[in-house]
């Protein structure tokens, strides 16, 4: 008989995987059940901005993605008329060009390296949910098996057979366009590591080489656009610059898409994460990554309730954070859908507007980081309540926020504890309070002072997500009283005023 597994997780996607790897690398016990006979085939997502490619820093295969990737260091954007501008990411925006193949293949060799498997042509026939477990009902290879489980994560896709026998609803509405991906050879004069934006008055059309010299080509087209070489060569021809001849192609389809959110993306100990708990249109490449990101929120917080540095309750922040998460992707989605299937009027209106926010800066200070990730922001609910809370202090990040790259530490260190930072005179009283608050709690927070004419404190989560901040020592002794009986599970008396 099997061990009980302390993680059952449903579905061998990326996110499943990258759960599997990420609770395994903290030695907890995993299940990884597919229905599917074979890995999945195709290139699919092909995007991996900078918050998915932390994830895969933290699963130690970050170096063996872009090895197999290539880097987007810039976006070139091709309006009607002849304008052209280009503008270059900066490192902490540029995504990977990856296909989901090559990173679902990576995954399951960590996860091989790892000591685990995946359990394939396995499929979940039912789920009950009692009390603190989960009894999951499958048929395998080898016939039908009842598995108990502490906690289940639904990775199953948009046709998510955990959430349906969870009985949460997927409420949403479909996305009017049908959108053409096809994938080829291509002749002529383009950049490399640039993803180009054709933004014409007859259509847009968006054009990525990959490595190889494989290009994506990605457009909006009718519901009957015919899947052959000599029709995308005359989209490439109407839409593109002229010049660019394909030679080939190696896969071409049309896809719908829909904009739906789960009702709920925890009942119990069940949770869901990527498209089984949300989807949306797949223009700007945001959805694996917003999967990846439920998996990194999620698997911190797990792993400490589990091994009993957390207390329960900090799971509660799940849903609320990433639901918020999934709502600002859908609205930007829907915009940028928008966006790529305007009528000519309204297309040289919009061409305009570009030229306006090239010209002032604000295409490459606010578009590409809100492609990138790095707006999406939470709730304040991971600590509780706090009334008496400073607001947001100049010069310090807002709390909800990702952590400015200025206060960063490289992934590897925080993916499994806070950090506290704090800024001020070296053995001053933030110093001190900070070194003695993580001496409290050294399988949660980690501490570092950096040397700093103004005085302050960041609270920064394992995810790269700020959880609090502050200036004085009095708001950092306030601080340690929330931490105290909200996160580590052995604390839940008050702790004396710090030093």
């Amino acid at each position: 008989m099997r061990d009980k597994p302390v993680v059952l997780i449903v579905g061998a996607g990326p996110c499943g995987l990258a759960a599997a790897c990420a609770l395994l690398r903290r030695g907890i016990r995993v299940r990884l059940l597919e229905a599917a006979d074979e890995p999945m085939r195709g290139s699919r997502a092909v995007q991996l901005w900078p918050p998915a490619l932390e994830v895969l820093d933290e699963l130690g295969v970050l170096d063996e993605a872009v090895r197999r990737g290539r880097k987007v260091h810039a976006t070139t954007y091709h309006l009607a008329g002849g304008t052209v501008f280009r503008v270059p990411l900066g490192a902490e925006n540029e995504p990977l060009l990856l296909a989901q193949e090559q990173t679902g293949q990576i995954l399951e060799d960590a996860l091989k390296r790892l000591g685990g498997h995946v359990e394939r042509s396995t499929r979940v026939t039912g789920i009950s949910v009692t009390g603190p477990t989960a009894t999951v009902e499958a048929r395998g290879p080898d016939g039908a098996e009842l598995i108990e489980a502490d906690w289940l994560i639904g990775a199953d896709g948009v046709r998510s057979t955990v959430r349906e026998q969870l009985g949460i609803e997927f409420p949403g509405d479909p996305v009017e366009t049908s959108f053409l991906i096809a994938e080829g050879e291509v002749e002529g004069a383009y950049e490399q590591g640039c993803v180009h934006y054709f933004l014409g008055r007859t259509g847009s059309l968006v054009f990525a080489p990959l490595r190889g010299g494989t290009v994506r080509i990605g457009a909006p087209v009718g519901r009957d656009f015919p899947l052959r070489d000599d029709a995308v060569q005359e989209l490439l021809d109407s839409r593109g610059p002229g010049g660019l001849r394909l030679t080939g192609t190696v896969a071409i389809s049309t896809f719908g898409s829909q904009e739906r959110i789960a009702t709920s993306l925890r009942a119990g100990p069940a949770f869901l994460v990527g498209d089984a708990g949300h989807t949306h249109s797949a223009v700007g490449g945001q959805g694996l990554n917003l999967g990846l990101q439920d998996v990194r929120n999620l698997v911190w917080k797990l792993a400490g309730v589990i091994d009993g540095r957390l207390d329960a309750g900090v799971l509660d922040s799940y849903d609320p954070e990433r639901r918020q998460a999934a709502e600002q992707i859908v609205r930007n989605t829907r915009q940028f859908v928008r966006m790529f299937t305007l009528g000519p009027a309204a297309a040289r209106v919009r061409n305009t507007a570009w030229r306006t926010v090239q010209a002032t800066g604000l295409l490459r200070r606010w578009f590409v980081p809100l492609l990138a990730g790095a707006r999406i922001s939470y709730p304040d609910v991971l600590l509780g309540d706090d009334p008496s809370a400073p607001p947001a202090r100049r010069g310090l990040p807002r709390i909800g926020t990702r952590v400015p790259a200025r206060l960063n530490t490289p992934a590897v260190e925080r993916s499994s504890r806070l950090s506290l930072l704090t800024l001020g005179a070296a053995g001053g009283a933030l110093d001190r309070r900070g070194r003695a608050l993580a001496a409290r709690m050294p399988g949660v927070l980690a501490h570092e002072h950096r040397p700093r004419r103004r005085p302050g404190f960041v609270l920064t989560r394992p995810d790269s997500y700020v959880a609090a901040g502050g200036r004085t020592a009095t708001e950092l002794d306030a601080l340690a009283w929330r931490l105290s009986g909200s996160m580590p599970a052995p604390a839940r008396a008050p702790v004396p005023p710090l030093p």
